[in-house]
């Protein structure tokens, strides 16, 4: 009869009564009773939120866990992931567990242990199993997890974090495996922040009064350091480390340590490495080659910061030491080929100042390392070394640029239904190219034309767990789904399969959506009514094949091809698709007159409307591009064009958009054309109209500046890659492209810049010029821009990152207050002024301002330099030393000569700020004599 009623008691939720019933109950008993535990688990788990088991759960948790004779099996169902939001709290599962044999105990609290921490056994429970069993605590990431929360979340029973640990009995083996875990302490860092009872203090504190191991926690730390890491890991330890206080004695054991920090680790663990090596050689406690092996990994480190400060210490020491010169200078000398030309000249000076003690031999060393220097700091160098001036532009510079895209014509189609099948699951799980997308597409309608049957009943696996695909789902569901978009080439699967009637298809067709007010509506409209028109065709009339399949990867079609494709129309007796017709005539190739002429005999013989219509579109003369202007609005800078009038006449109403004016920035701002497997056939719409297509994603690519909106960029590669003239608008994207927030955006920008350089179809100085007026706008950051040409500079475009840069800079520096103060020689000023007037002037012929640029600009434009001064700002914007680096360091490379408009401005005001330091240098760079 216990037995019997502790089941009762279970099911009825009484976990107080139950917990009581079963000391009374004997182990037999309670194996007996698993059985009915178990299906009443069952019971509770088709609706674990509900009232019932939140009520029985509890009971259930506890008298389970008591009725498991077997360690692993009691662990198992303490873990269970169904009871874990109901489960028995600790206390009573101790309760219940608490007779059983202290080697049982200890067995099932490390198997508890050992479960992830995401399985969330409390802590509390196996403290006190560790407590009831005397075992070893377990050092598990799971125990060592909790017992930092538990620690950290008990405040209320008073004292600090520190005394806490004290009472802990085995707060050395854990602090050992927190230090040695790397999940554990991932979860729990965050409590070791600044908080008002932080954790390193209370280490500390434990360690300094012997509780803790104090060589024991130094190496740990240490140790980790050096591991490496998350930076909030990093910072952790560190933070342990300097609360710890290492005496000069553990300092000094630690070099090796210190220097392979200094060369490796997080910047902020570097600069305690390199604070701690700086003092010890201060205190005569390393010698000279130490000290250069440690400066010669530090120097070649990116931060400026570091790199600096190891530069004083090398002054610092050497002023000590004159001496140290033939082992330090060598190694200072590495900086010379630092990226930063800031650091050069530092590098340079030190050389300079300590040149007197060097040696013959390690002054050798260091001239060779010269040739690592700008051009612009070699001259001086080679005086300072009594060594033979350089020529400048000795090596010829050479452009390298990604190979340009090939024309890659589309395979043929797929020879079976399986083959069709096989394409089709390959887009629906990952999407693909157009040429992927049209194979598949074309297969679909030649094998519903042969069998429409067998490709069906080859596409069902295919489908199968689509959710539209299940029998149970409501069809008004489905076709809501399919009426708002097409969804590509889902909707012909979903017609072949019978889950859409085609009733609903033409209701869809004609209905138009709230994606018809956006921009983008006039390239979705032909995608989504040949997807619904091919979709209704298959379960009625299927074509034998379609007329509108590129013959380009591109989308570009071969006019010949489509007049033979319909002669084969006019010999099977099949009907052409509107939809599928008019895409084919816009795909259509007509920049080859003969080729045009040629196709147009043909389908003019045939004698068929389309025939006629298709000969009628080859012999007409149609506008490349329609007429365009430019217009800024607010910090935005758009393209408008007017009317493609061949785009309306021969076309189906969802065609006839794309030939109506375009105003970038109207339309409705929100819609659903963020699908980038959607984008990828944007280019393919119109094939052979780029300028277009960039008007149509104008607005969302700014985007990725003034919105900071990620992955607004993602389609420039494709717009470099489309077919076309590249104009205004496409130079417009990317140049917004190129000052995006996000660095993502940021790469796709330069991916594109570098493909339309390979083509030859970039116009740089178009490009410097619409950055130099997004600049002016305040809408693209110099520091960012500088980020983006620095990566393309890196890949090898050093001439073409110049050429848009000669272009870009002169607007912002034009906007720099002039240097009226400057220290600039008397017998020059003349010739500042006068050339301060040329900046004007050229930067009036290089660029027409747009509406809305600054006073300084317009007045530079008329010639006016003391209008343009008047109005300027004294404050340089944020990064323009940065994007003058970038711009010097490509001139030096390239060799470039010549004048830049107002470079002056910069180059000749006090200080030695980077922006002032950078423009000297490109001032340098630019007015070397040329090669010989």
């Amino acid at each position: 009869m216990s037995a019997e009623s502790l089941v009762e008691a279970v099911r009825a939720g009484r976990t107080g009564e139950a917990v009581r019933l079963l000391a009374d109950v004997p182990d037999a008993g309670r194996r007996a009773c698993l059985p009915a535990l178990k299906e009443l688990r069952k019971e509770v788990r088709a609706d674990p939120w509900g009232a019932r088991a939140r009520k029985v759960c509890p009971a259930l948790h506890a008298v389970g866990a008591a009725c498991h004779t077997g360690a692993a099996a009691a662990a198992t169902w303490i873990a269970a992931s169904d009871m874990r939001w109901n489960q028995a709290g600790p206390g009573t599962l101790l309760h219940v567990l608490g007779g059983r044999d202290p080697r049982w105990l200890g067995d099932l609290v490390h198997r508890l242990a050992a479960r992830p921490a995401s399985a969330a056994v409390p802590y509390e429970l196996m403290a006190g199993l560790v407590r009831l069993a005397g075992c070893p605590v377990p050092t598990t990431d799971a125990y060592v997890q909790g017992w930092v929360e538990h620690v950290s979340g008990v405040w209320q029973t008073g004292g600090t974090v520190a005394d806490r640990l004290r009472r802990d009995p085995h707060v050395a083996e854990l602090v050992a495996a927190l230090c040695a875990s790397t999940e554990a302490l991932g979860q729990v860092v965050w409590m070791f922040g600044d908080g008002p009872d932080p954790w390193p203090p209370a280490l500390a504190r434990l360690t300094r009064e012997g509780v803790l191991d104090r060589k024991v926690m130094v190496d740990a730390c240490v140790a980790r350091l050096l591991r490496g890491g998350a930076p909030s890991e990093q910072r952790a330890f560190l933070r342990l480390l300097e609360c710890l206080d290492l005496t000069p004695e553990e300092r000094r054991e630690r070099c090796a340590d210190w220097t392979a920090l200094a060369a490796d680790a997080l910047s902020t663990v570097a600069a305690h490495a390199q604070s701690v090596l700086g003092a010890l050689a201060l205190d005569g406690e390393l010698t000279p080659r130490q000290l250069a092996e440690t400066s010669t990994a530090v120097l070649f480190r990116s931060e400026k910061k570091l790199v600096r400060a190891q530069l004083v210490l090398l002054g610092k020491v050497l002023r000590r030491d004159a001496s140290a010169a033939a082992e330090l200078l060598p190694a200072a000398a590495e900086a010379f080929g630092h990226e930063d030309t800031e650091v050069q000249e530092r590098a340079l000076k030190l050389v300079g100042r300590h040149l007197d003690a060097l040696p013959a031999r390690a002054r050798e060393e260091v001239t060779a390392l010269t040739d690592r220097l700008s051009p612009g700091l070699r001259a001086g160098a080679a005086e300072l070394l009594g060594t033979e001036v350089p020529a400048a532009g000795q090596d010829a510079y050479e452009e390298i640029l990604p190979p340009a895209p090939e024309p890659v014509r589309l395979a043929p189609p797929p020879r079976t239904a399986a083959e069709v099948a096989e394409e089709v699951s390959a887009l629906l799980a990952s999407g693909g190219d157009v040429a992927t997308f049209e194979r598949a597409l074309d297969g679909l309608a030649r094998h519903a034309h042969r069998d429409r049957e067998a490709l069906a009943e080859a596409l069902e696996p295919v489908v199968a767990r689509r959710w539209w695909a299940h029998d149970d789902m409501p069809r008004e569901n489905v076709e809501q789904y399919f009426r708002d978009r097409s969804n590509g080439v889902e909707v012909v699967v979903a017609s072949l399969l019978g889950s859409v009637r085609t009733g609903a298809l033409i209701a869809a067709t004609h209905r138009g959506h709230s994606g018809d007010r956006c921009v983008h509506s006039a390239l979705t409209r032909p995608y989504d009514a040949r997807m619904r028109e091919l979709a209704y065709r298959v379960r009625t009339d299927p074509p034998p094949f379609l007329l509108a399949t590129p013959t380009w990867g591109s989308g570009l079609l071969e006019p010949e091809e489509l007049a033979g494709r319909l002669e084969e129309y006019r010999a099977l007796g099949a009907r052409a698709g509107e939809a599928d017709f008019a895409q084919a005539l816009l795909r259509v190739r007509r920049d080859d007159p003969g080729a045009a002429a040629r196709a147009a005999e043909r389908a003019a013989a045939l004698g068929t409307p389309e025939g006629e219509r298709l000969a009628r579109w080859l012999t007409a003369t149609a506008p490349l591009l329609p007429t365009s202007g430019r217009r800024t609005l607010g910090n935005r800078i758009s393209v408008e064009f007017g009317e493609l009038l061949d785009l309306q006449q021969e076309l189906p109403e969802e065609f006839r958009q794309l030939g109506r004016p375009l105003y970038p920035f109207s339309g409705s701002t929100y819609c659903w054309h963020w699908d980038q497997d959607e984008q990828r056939h944007w280019a393919a719409v119109l094939p052979g109209h780029r300028e277009l297509l960039a008007g149509r994603v104008l607005r969302d690519v700014s985007g990725a500046v003034v919105d900071a909106s990620a992955g607004a960029a993602s389609i420039l590669p494709l717009l470099a890659e489309a077919e076309g003239p590249a104009g205004e608008a496409t130079h417009l994207c990317l140049a917004y492209g190129l000052g995006s927030r996000h660095s993502g955006n940021r790469l796709s920008a330069v991916d594109a810049l570098l493909v339309l350089a390979a083509r030859g179809q970039l116009d740089a100085e178009r490009l410097g010029t619409d950055l130099g007026e997004l600049m002016d706008l305040d809408t693209v950051k110099p520091s960012r821009l500088a980020d983006a040409l620095r990566t393309a500079a890196s890949t090898g475009a050093c001439a073409t990152v110049w050429a848009i840069l000669r272009a870009a800079l002169p607007a912002p520096l034009a906007g720099l207050a002039a240097p009226a103060d400057a220290a600039v020689p008397a017998s020059t000023a003349a010739s500042a002024d006068t050339a301060t007037s040329a900046d004007a002037v050229d930067t009036a012929e290089a660029a027409t301002p747009a509406a809305g640029t600054t006073a300084a600009r317009s007045a530079a434009a008329a010639g006016s330099a003391t209008a343009a001064v008047s109005t300027a700002s004294a404050a340089p914007p944020r990064g323009l030393g940065d994007l003058l680096a970038v711009a010097a360091e490509c001139a030096e490379r390239t060799g470039a000569r010549g004048h830049l408009p107002h470079l002056d401005r910069a180059a000749d005001r006090r200080g030695s700020s980077r922006l002032v330091a950078q423009a000297r240098r490109l001032r340098t760079a630019l007015t070397l004599p040329p090669a010989a």
